[in-house]
């Protein structure tokens, strides 16, 4: 019936900015997961403690920039991950969802014929 090879060639260019849309509104959400935010957390309970103990500012404020940078960047190495796993998916179902169309639409196709013939046989013992 219908190849492998040929199932990406049937996805349409809207389809695929759709599949890239959907996958960078489900990495931008999973991005900010719970370890994030336990670890930013974190930070927040150790500027919490250093300015307590009196620290001076010049200490805590680097603290509080590299606690803040780290979050940043581990939220935006997950976030690129996650992209191209939410993307991946997005064009698998695409493909997927195409595939099952055109296999419905051959088999809506041999239906008919298979219907023809059998109207045409039936036809034919009636004459005879």
């Amino acid at each position: 019936m219908l190849d492998e090879a040929e199932v990406p060639k049937q996805i349409s260019p809207e389809m695929e900015e759709a599949a890239t849309q959907k996958a960078i509104i489900r990495a931008r959400a999973a991005r900010w997961d719970l370890d994030v935010a336990v670890f930013l957390f974190a930070i927040l309970i150790i500027i919490i403690i250093l300015l307590f103990q009196e620290v001076v500012i010049e200490v805590v404020a680097p603290v509080a920039i590299f606690g803040l940078a780290t979050v940043w960047l581990i939220g935006w190495r997950r976030g690129k991950q996650l992209y191209q796993r939410f993307y991946d998916e997005e064009l698998l179902k695409l493909e997927q969802g195409s595939k099952e169309s055109i296999e419905g639409a051959v088999k809506e196709v041999v239906e008919t014929v298979e219907d023809i013939v059998k109207k045409a046989l039936r036809e034919r013992w009636q004459n005879e």
